[in-house]
């Protein structure tokens, strides 16, 4: 492959590159049908979409028990790598636990606030061309830390599902596991079925038709955002190991053949190495199909910018999913990018070891939504409630200012229940 400079960019690269779309679009009438269907036939319309979709006769579509045996039986090094992987993942987001809080003000006002989590909440794991247990144990233990009382999991259905993501469901530590996969697992979360309890909230990563049954189902149900296929750029200096950042591209675009994978440097000759070794790699690969189709994706490239101030520039404008920084100024360039779900610095951090062990979440926002939105937290799970308590002078204090603004909206109402308490 040939790297292309920033500065030579046209309109139609820069909005391929920043305006980067999951395909949601597309399938949004054919998702549509899918969700009235599960909606209005429950389990019936799950079998038919399993033998459809999935080439799957299923029967019991709650398989909580499989996943249970599923742990016992999987390989011990196996069982022992989910474990790991779990208990690091555990830590981290046992440490984004807020506390409750009251604060007592000089004028007499209590205000503080606390954290409830969500009662029920659904999980999408996905399944089809290959196995995340990974994403279990992202999807799930956040809920189980933040206290959700039934965590359900939503996974593709298979005449053999894969032992190793049902035994990571339940080392995560989810109540329920449900044979379903696509648009009708996101639907059953989100209405209900005969065997699948509704949630309040639909959470997970997904193909494009997973993605629109999200945008389709939000308002019934809350969702977490809507996430495409895997993003990453690295943002390299002429220290850069161009073998660490060829081996990184290449582990992302083995995700999706709709996956960005892009590499941004200030050195012409770090650029030429970048794409001389992933020519070099591609071929060893065994999901290499999938790999040169996300390389010839419109959201990849190798790029050269004239500083790094323009590459910084140009990160700010990915906004990406996966931001790793192969700097001799790492620290420095973070506090330069504002916009990314999720950060790795250093050349011994690749984004694989966040993919899996490092313990912070991989659910993360794409298309440029990390601008916006962060990954998937314990925050996500858990409800924030303001609490107040006045006591006779403060409300006095605030008197004047209360009624005067009630006044200028209308709302006499509202003033005459501050006046009231001041009445002889």
């Amino acid at each position: 492959m040939d790297y292309e400079a920033v500065a030579d960019l046209g309109p139609e690269r820069r909005r391929a590159l920043f305006e980067r779309d999951a395909g949601v679009d597309a399938v949004r009438s054919q998702v549509r049908d899918i969700v009235e269907r599960v909606r209005d036939e429950g389990d019936v319309a799950l079998r038919e979409f399993a033998r459809e979709y999935d080439d799957a006769e299923v029967g019991n579509i709650d398989v909580t028990d499989e996943a249970e045996r599923a742990y016992d039986e999987i390989d011990d090094d196996v069982r022992e790598a989910i474990e790991d992987a779990a208990a690091n993942v555990r830590e981290f987001h046992e440490a984004q636990m807020p506390e409750d809080w009251r604060r007592e003000f000089e004028d007499g006002r209590e205000l503080g606030r606390r954290f409830r989590p969500v009662e029920r909440v659904g999980v999408y794991v996905p399944g089809g061309a290959a196995a995340y247990p990974s994403s279990a144990l992202m999807g799930v233990i956040p809920a189980v830390v933040a206290g959700v009382e039934q965590v359900a999991v939503a996974t593709p259905p298979a005449e053999q599902m894969n032992p190793v993501t049902l035994a990571a469901i339940h080392a995560a530590g989810a109540d329920r596991v449900y044979a379903a996969g696509g648009a009708q697992a996101i639907a059953a979360m989100a209405h209900g079925t005969e065997t699948v309890n509704a949630a309040q909230l639909v959470v997970g990563p997904g193909n494009k038709w997973v993605t629109a049954a999200k945008a389709e189902v939000r308002g019934d149900v809350e969702i977490d955002f809507l996430a495409g296929p895997s993003e990453l750029l690295v943002v390299a200096d002429d220290t850069a190991d161009p073998e660490f950042v060829a081996a990184d591209v290449l582990a992302q675009a083995e995700h999706d053949p709709n996956a960005s994978v892009v590499a941004v440097t200030d050195d012409e000759a770090t650029a030429d190495a970048i794409c001389e070794a992933i020519d070099a790699k591609v071929d060893d690969r065994e999901r290499v199909d999938t790999i040169r189709k996300a390389l010839d994706h419109d959201a990849s490239g190798v790029f050269v910018a004239r500083s790094m101030s323009e590459a910084v520039l140009f990160a700010e404008s990915y906004a990406a999913e996966h931001l790793s920084i192969q700097s001799a100024d790492d620290e420095e360039l973070l506090g330069r990018i504002d916009s990314a779900g999720s950060v790795f610095l250093g050349s011994d951090t690749p984004v694989a070891a966040g993919d899996y062990a490092t313990g912070t979440n991989h659910v993360l926002p794409t298309n440029g939504k990390a601008a916006v939105v962060g990954g998937l937290s314990v925050d996500t799970f858990l409800r924030a409630t303001t609490v107040q308590r006045l006591d006779r002078d403060a409300l006095a204090g605030l008197r004047d200012t209360i009624t005067t603004l009630a006044d200028a909206e209308g709302l006499e109402g509202h003033a005459a229940s501050i006046e009231e308490r001041f009445e002889d």
